[in-house]
Protein backbone atom coordinates (compact mmCIF):
# COMPACT_ATOMS: atom_id res chain seq x y z
CA UNK A 1 0.00 0.00 0.00
CA UNK A 2 0.91 3.36 -0.59
CA UNK A 3 0.58 5.24 2.32
CA UNK A 4 2.55 2.62 4.59
CA UNK A 5 5.89 2.91 5.86
CA UNK A 6 8.28 -0.21 6.10
CA UNK A 7 10.60 -0.30 8.87
CA UNK A 8 12.89 -2.86 9.19
CA UNK A 9 14.08 -5.09 12.79
CA UNK A 10 15.06 -7.76 14.85
CA UNK A 11 13.09 -10.19 16.20
CA UNK A 12 14.46 -13.25 18.05
CA UNK A 13 17.54 -12.74 16.21
CA UNK A 14 16.27 -12.74 12.92
CA UNK A 15 16.09 -9.72 10.56
CA UNK A 16 12.28 -9.08 9.39
CA UNK A 17 10.62 -6.23 8.20
CA UNK A 18 7.06 -4.72 8.83
CA UNK A 19 4.97 -2.40 6.84
CA UNK A 20 2.17 -0.18 8.73
CA UNK A 21 0.41 3.52 8.53
CA UNK A 22 2.13 6.17 9.76
CA UNK A 23 -0.75 6.71 12.09
CA UNK A 24 -0.04 2.74 13.77
CA UNK A 25 4.37 3.84 13.83
CA UNK A 26 3.08 6.41 15.74
CA UNK A 27 0.75 5.24 18.29
CA UNK A 28 3.13 2.45 18.63
CA UNK A 29 5.31 5.06 19.48
CA UNK A 30 3.11 6.84 21.86
CA UNK A 31 2.60 3.55 23.69
CA UNK A 32 5.93 2.40 24.21
CA UNK A 33 6.52 6.25 25.54
CA UNK A 34 3.81 5.59 28.01
CA UNK A 35 5.66 2.29 29.12
CA UNK A 36 9.04 3.61 29.18
CA UNK A 37 10.57 1.52 26.29
CA UNK A 38 11.79 1.84 23.23
CA UNK A 39 9.22 0.69 20.30
CA UNK A 40 11.75 -1.89 19.35
CA UNK A 41 11.21 -3.64 22.82
CA UNK A 42 7.66 -2.86 22.58
CA UNK A 43 7.18 -4.63 19.17
CA UNK A 44 9.52 -7.61 20.59
CA UNK A 45 6.98 -8.15 24.04
CA UNK A 46 4.25 -8.04 21.46
CA UNK A 47 5.66 -10.57 18.63
CA UNK A 48 6.49 -12.96 21.93
CA UNK A 49 3.25 -12.84 23.80
CA UNK A 50 0.05 -11.33 21.79
CA UNK A 51 0.74 -12.41 18.36
CA UNK A 52 -1.86 -14.52 16.25
CA UNK A 53 -0.88 -14.18 12.65
CA UNK A 54 1.27 -11.60 10.63
CA UNK A 55 3.20 -9.40 12.82
CA UNK A 56 1.74 -6.37 11.34
CA UNK A 57 -1.98 -7.82 12.41
CA UNK A 58 -0.41 -8.28 15.74
CA UNK A 59 0.42 -4.64 16.31
CA UNK A 60 -2.60 -3.16 14.92
CA UNK A 61 -4.34 -5.29 17.03
CA UNK A 62 -2.51 -4.61 20.52
CA UNK A 63 -2.90 -0.52 19.04
CA UNK A 64 -6.67 -1.23 19.03
CA UNK A 65 -6.76 -2.87 22.38
CA UNK A 66 -4.25 -0.52 24.28
CA UNK A 67 -6.50 2.68 23.12
CA UNK A 68 -9.92 0.93 24.12
CA UNK A 69 -8.07 0.16 27.68
CA UNK A 70 -7.36 3.88 28.33
CA UNK A 71 -10.38 4.97 26.76
CA UNK A 72 -12.21 2.90 30.01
Amino acid sequence: MVNQIKKSLILSGHKTSVALEKEFWEALERIANKNNISTDALIQKIDQNDRNGSLASALRVFILSSFIEMKK
